[in-house]
């Protein structure tokens, strides 16, 4: 069979030539030229080029399983379960579905890496791999959506893939890691797989190869996009790592050690457990906001509910202590020693830190949503009931996490030098929501703190990062959690203007805005509509932290 692609003739040997040279690319060393300027390339009309993938196998143990052609998917849609509806229209594009390297692995379970792949009809000429969430295991819609404002990706003419890092599976169900194949996959391997595999089938798709190549992902598609700078540095030109889940065992850690830090502080049922329900009541929830924000609120110039100066925040729980014979408006001397101790890292032995300290911040009162704040509610969360522990053995369970192979090779908090990334002027964004009840946002960045000192002067000619107050764990929360750092990392990389302030507004209101300043910056108040990002400037705070 001989097809024509975009005025180039493409037989299945000259298919099969390009996905080679692109599945066997891992081996490869980079070319000396940068990649050429993304060009719009408009698809012939060819109503097969699409759908005569379907069925097809490809080199590299490749299978195409379904491949059609979409349509406009309107503004609206929800295109899955819990997804925020389309700001605007996805344009019409091939959805490709495929697996790669698919096998019977432990268990008798079936294995390999799923992924799919959108490829606009106008493409132009830029490719962006999607990260994931949680353990992975499923195979989300390629739309590109995360820190890409109201425009993902795939409406801009990017060709997106999307993967499940190498199992099937609820997003938090770790059975997988029995079989050696799908851990290194979930750990460090489907990023550079799919990110070649997508590459060559792009190439062979339009006849020609991709121009700039991106990733973008929160959570673990944070921590599979550091993966990608530290261990792939030749696979993209520009990446966004948001809130990243990056060394999951001392952030675990870290709140099962704040958890029992409340929980000494809490009432106890007939049997001695503590009642964690009743640590914070919503009076004492109420003290701690308002003490909260008359301490550090207005160090933005406005006072508002929102702790824009974050550097400066220097929260005193003490302050909010009852006084001798007080009752009411004030907290409990447990509580706020729960609070003191909560709130810091958990130290081994020898005295060492093994996490970052977390941010105070507004959602951390927070009861309602997908992922209350940091302060516990007795509610059932995603891992199960609430943890009701008095104790914990830190030095065992640092311990048990230093042991765990699969860990190590997933974690990527500690590798800081990325020369060869940096030196074929590669741009990397960082952004972390202070509220994040899971990830400390200053243990993010404490890591681009240390990638900085690693780095030198190229780091910071390469990368920014960005404090979002109020949102939680990658969105949603009292703050302006919509921006568009995919747009400011495309204009970095392909036209060099360095990315500063970047317009923020709230995702359920709009016309909210803010400019979301880089670190150690904040959007301070300058006078004006306070609903209106140019009533505020960035504004380096004194005696803030050198990034």
């Amino acid at each position: 069979m001989t097809r024509r692609i975009s005025g180039t003739v493409l037989g299945l040997t000259g298919m099969t030539a390009v996905l080679c040279a692109g599945v066997h690319a891992l081996a490869a060393r980079p070319a000396a030229a940068p990649p050429a300027a993304p060009v719009a390339v408009a698809a012939p009309p060819v109503t097969d080029r699409c759908t005569a993938l379907a069925g097809q196998t490809l080199p590299g143990d490749v299978k195409i399983l379904t491949a059609r052609t979409v349509g406009v998917t309107p503004a609206g849609t929800r295109l899955e379960p819990d997804a925020a509806p389309l700001a605007n229209s996805i344009p019409p594009h091939c959805r490709i579905e495929g697996v790669i390297g698919e096998r019977t692995g432990a268990g008798g379970k079936p294995f390999g890496i799923g992924f799919a792949l959108a490829l606009p009809d106008n493409w132009n000429g830029r490719f962006l791999l999607q990260g994931g969430g949680g353990l992975n295991g499923t195979v989300h819609p390629p739309i590109g959506a995360a820190a890409a404002g109201d425009i993902p990706a795939l409406a801009r003419g990017f060709a997106v893939a999307s993967h499940d890092s190498g199992h099937k599976g609820a997003v938090f169900d770790d059975s997988f890691m029995a079989d050696q194949r799908a851990a290194l996959d979930f750990s460090e391997n489907a990023v550079p797989t799919v990110a070649h595999t997508a590459k060559a089938i792009i190439a062979s798709y339009y006849g020609r190869a991709v121009g700039h190549s991106y990733m973008a992902g929160c959570s673990t598609g944070g921590r599979e996009s550091m993966l990608a700078a530290q261990r792939y540095p030749e696979l993209f030109d520009g990446i966004v790592v948001g809130a990243p889940a990056m060394r999951t065992g001392n952030s675990n850690l870290a709140l099962s050690w704040a958890a029992v830090q409340f929980n000494q502080a809490a009432p106890r049922d007939g049997a001695g457990k503590p009642l964690v329900e009743r640590i914070f009541s919503d009076a004492d929830r109420a003290v701690l906001k308002k003490g909260l924000l008359a301490q550090c609120d207005g160090l933005d110039g406005l006072d508002d509910g929102m702790i824009m100066n974050v550097a400066q925040c220097r929260f005193d729980a003490s302050r909010l202590a009852c006084h001798k014979g007080q009752k009411a408006d004030c907290l409990k001397p447990a509580q706020v020693t729960a609070i003191q101790r909560a709130f810091t890292a958990p130290r081994d032995k020898a005295g060492a830190s093994l996490y970052a300290p977390y941010p105070y911040d507004t959602g951390i009162t927070n009861t309602e949503g997908r992922l209350p704040g940091f302060l516990p509610t007795g509610k059932p969360g995603v891992f199960g009931p609430a943890n009701r522990d008095l104790a914990i053995d830190i030095d065992a369970r640092i311990q048990a996490i230093r042991a765990n192979a699969s860990q190590r090779l997933t974690d990527t908090d500690s590798w800081t030098n990325l020369n060869t990334f940096l030196g074929r002027g590669g741009k990397i964004l960082f952004y972390h929501g202070v509220s994040d009840p899971w990830f400390s946002a200053f243990d993010t960045l404490n890591y681009w703190q240390r990638a900085s000192a690693a780095n030198g002067a190229a780091w910071r000619d390469a990368s920014r990062f960005y404090m979002v107050p109020g949102m939680g764990h990658c969105r949603g929360g009292d703050s302006f959690d919509d921006f568009d750092l995919l747009g400011a990392v495309v204009a970095w990389v392909e036209q060099g203007r360095t990315p500063e302030a970047v317009l923020s507004w709230r995702s359920s209101q709009p016309s909210r805005q803010r400019p979301m300043c880089p670190w150690p910056s904040y959007a301070h108040y300058t006078g004006g509509d306070a609903e209106l990002a140019g009533s505020y400037e960035c504004r380096m705070p004194y005696g803030a932290p050198k990034g």
